[in-house]
């Protein structure tokens, strides 16, 4: 699945940068001598994963699609034989692609009449006969012609022998970017059941580059399943591209709109893609969509399928979460041109190392059975604020407890006319596939190694000890039910890594060390990419994350900086004799977790878990993996002995904090942080997760005083961001804070808390600091309390 041991040993060490300059090819073998000692192999062992939620679809969770199979089942999708052929010879071995593509099942997809039908709907009748102020550009001699931009859109359809023919020449080009693309057979066996069964199938993935767009429909094309229909939220001004494009079931934005933002502005684009989506279905085709879990792109069309459900078009629909790793991503561009595309794909051919590439298929479930059965609901969400600020401020606890509302998933421009609980609805799906769709995605080599570089090995590690720890990390992630995209000799495995990630790295030879010291590059840019891998990994150690910053935050109170802990200089420098004698209660751990849910960005959390039930496994996981243990609280009565208690048992949930039951007859537990010499370093790697986010709300609240005049969105996301990088620069640390996707999640997150309020002037929207804010000692105290969750 990865390339050749001896390649990689002779030419990974070459492009590395070296204080000393010597063989490459030694440094290669002293390696693979060393490594043979720590571990000959990782297995062949991998964890099931895809399986659809336990508690939203418990009768999609039980339908058996497809035996399952304990073997390893990947294939390499690049790998084209004579074998995938009916033929066998020497011509064929040459020509093997070209019959491979050939042999392919196409289904054909024509639209002579879905412009009449779209038209004749009522959703779209009902938005022409809404009175309008026609613009310059707009025709009002007939309501047929103000659907003009979209009748190459709606007449979008599928061409079999374009189909075959860009198939093969984006296996052959794919072939010169990716070493392998494997794919999971067992996944495609399930989904092959699934299909034949007559229900149309909608994938969901997220979106990461816009190579996405086009693995997903040729996997699904090199295996004979039916190609959908992929919307892409994309705006191609060459018309050829565009043409050929729609030909192969692409679904772009209409002409004359740069964003999915500008054609919302049109009153008659919600119900024309609303439409189109529901005869695409009614046809049995089938559709894959991209989320994102930055600008929450995608769940429109989400809130669409439920629009279709609703009305009855279709009886129902099954959804398809879908992983897809990178070893490295793609570079990406939003504007695709002729100049821009033949660009991306001569840089993506420059690639020296070419990574892998893996996709996971999830269960198929029932989007009936998920918006009927009501489990997935967010009812009663809050605003985050009177959630969080009475606690913040006012010190009042009770306030804490409860779901908050996430807007951002769905903002108010997209689809208008749908109502609260509809938009709450739509929400909570897009949030759950979101959700599947990381989990369901296989940890690749780089981001194991950029997590270990970046959170636990910042100031350089020796190869022994780097393996060694690698070797921890897989089992570790194979413990929580998480699969890895690779396989193999450790050897072959660390080149890998070590080989795609040569720019961000420093290799330096001592003379007094028999192993190389690997540092990462003290640069912005290379740390920001190491900080794009490793978050693959923080969502895996969530729960961990979340309580060992709890953990934190209680002993900084309790210690100050003399153990070691707190926000200054002293915590940034410890020792490995550190000693935890403190006691440390379970309500104010659970009240800490709690806190700081609130304060991260979504996605991380399943949406279908309180946070309160969330923040009592987070406490709990910390037992588990040895960092806590519990006090024991000498009694009379023992724990075990029921009998004595006089009041009736009585079953109450943790998953509703607002009973009083929850809290009555619960027994209060204490717990201590262990004493082991690796509890300390096991703690500040699990804080040092979550650190980037918090510490990026930490200086932007230290930079208020830039945003008290009213500023456009733009202006002000961009006032946070430089803020952000000169502050890293002053500090000369902690660059992984200087993203522009940790800059527009901070920024959300403040508006959000009631820190920035929102203004429309004139069709615009400024932010400035609010009132309360503009206070100093309520900007300390948030501080402050944000503060407590660094452990440096």
């Amino acid at each position: 699945m990865l390339p050749d041991v001896d390649e990689v040993l002779r030419e990974a060490p070459r492009h590395l940068p070296t204080a000393q300059q010597k063989p490459a090819l030694s440094w290669g073998l002293k390696l693979k001598k060393k490594l043979k000692t720590v571990a000959p192999h990782l297995g062949k062992f991998r964890p099931s994963v895809g399986q659809c939620c336990q508690q939203c679809t418990p009768d999609s969770l039980g339908r058996n699609y497809g035996q399952t199979s304990t073997s390893l089942g990947f294939q390499n999708l690049l790998s084209v034989k004579e074998t995938h052929t009916r033929y066998r010879g020497w011509l064929v071995r040459r020509l093997c692609y070209v019959l491979f593509v050939r042999g392919r099942r196409v289904e054909p997809s024509t639209a002579t009449d879905r412009l009449d039908r779209v038209w004749k709907s009522d959703r779209v009748q009902k938005a022409l006969s809404i009175p309008h102020t026609p613009s310059m550009l707009e025709d009002i001699q007939e309501p047929f012609t103000r659907l003009s931009p979209y009748h190459l859109l709606i007449n979008t359809c599928i061409y079999p022998p374009l189909v075959r023919l860009i198939g093969w020449l984006v296996l052959k080009l794919l072939k010169c970017v990716f070493c392998s693309v494997q794919v999971n057979l067992n996944h495609l066996a399930s989904l092959q059941r699934a299909a034949q069964q007559g229900c149309p199938l909608v994938y969901v993935c997220e979106r990461q580059s816009a190579v996405d767009y086009v693995l997903l429909p040729l996997v699904l094309f090199c295996y004979n399943l039916r190609v959908p229909y992929t919307i892409c939220p994309l705006q191609i001004h060459t018309f050829w591209i565009r043409s050929v494009l729609q030909k192969l079931g692409v679904v772009l934005l209409p002409i004359g709109a740069n964003s999915e933002e500008d054609a919302h502005i049109n009153s008659l684009h919600s119900p024309i893609m609303t439409s189109v989506l529901g005869e695409l279905l009614c046809e049995g085709q089938a559709v894959s969509v991209c989320v994102s879990g930055l600008s929450g792109q995608g769940g429109q069309w989400l809130a669409r399928l439920r629009q279709i459900m609703l009305e009855g078009a279709v009886p129902t629909v099954c959804l398809v979460p879908v992983g897809i790793s990178y070893d490295c991503v793609p570079q990406d561009s939003t504007k695709v041109g002729v100049r821009s595309a033949v660009r991306c794909v001569w840089s993506m051919l420059q690639g020296r190392y070419r990574g892998s590439v893996r996709v996971h298929f999830s269960q198929p479930f029932s989007f009936q059975e998920m918006c009927e059965s009501g489990r997935c609901r967010l009812d009663g969400g809050r605003p985050l604020h009177n959630l969080l600020l009475p606690a913040i401020l006012e010190n009042r606890k009770e306030s804490i407890f409860g779901q908050r509302k996430l807007l951002w998933v769905l903002p108010p421009q997209y689809m208008p006319e749908l109502s609260q609980s509809e938009r709450e609805v739509g929400m909570t799906l897009t949030l759950h596939l979101l959700y599947s769709t990381t989990s369901c995605m296989a940890l690749m080599c780089t981001s194991l190694m950029s997590c270990l570089l970046l959170h636990r090995h910042r100031k350089g590690v020796s190869v022994e000890t780097l393996c060694r720890d690698l070797v921890w990390l897989i089992e570790e992630v194979l413990f929580r039910n998480k699969d890895v995209g690779f396989g193999g000799s450790l050897v072959h495995v660390v080149h890998h890594a070590l080989t795609l990630l040569q720019p961000c790295l420093l290799l330096t030879n001592f003379p007094s060390r028999k192993n190389p010291l690997i540092t990462p590059h003290p640069s912005l840019s290379t740390t920001l990419t190491l900080t794009f891998y490793a978050q693959k990994v923080t969502a895996t150690f969530i729960l961990e994350a979340v309580g060992a910053c709890a953990v934190s935050a209680m002993l900084s109170e309790v210690a100050g900086s003399e153990m070691g802990f707190g926000s200054g200089e002293k915590g940034q420098e410890v020792g490995e004799d550190l000693e935890f004698d403190v006691v440390l209660c379970q309500e104010e751990l659970t009240e800490r977790a709690l806190q700081l849910c609130l304060l991260l960005p979504p996605g991380l959390l399943p949406p279908c878990q309180s946070t309160h039930s969330f923040a009592l496994d987070a406490v709990d996981s910390l037992v588990r993996c040895g960092i806590l243990v519990m006090e024991e609280v000498p009694r009379d009565t023992p724990l075990c002995d029921f009998w004595t208690k006089r009041s009736p048992q009585t079953w109450s949930s943790s998953d509703n904090p607002d009973s009083d039951s929850d809290h009555e007859e619960q027994d209060s537990r204490s717990y201590k942080v262990s004493q082991p010499s690796q509890c300390p370093e096991m703690l500040f790697f699990l804080c040092s997760l979550l650190s980037g986010q918090l510490r990026a709300l930490c200086w932007a609240t230290e930079g208020l005083h830039l945003l008290y005049t009213p500023l456009p969105e733009p202006v002000c996301l961009t006032r946070v961001h430089s803020h952000l990088c000169e502050t890293a620069e002053r500090v000369r640390n902690h660059y992984e804070c200087c993203s522009e996707e940790v800059a527009c999640t901070t920024v959300r997150t403040l508006i959000y808390l009631g820190v920035l309020e929102e203004q429309l002037q004139g069709g615009r929207v400024f932010l400035r600091v609010s009132l309360l804010f503009q206070q100093l000692d309520n900007q300390q105290q948030l501080q402050r309390f944000i503060s407590q969750y660094l452990f440096d």
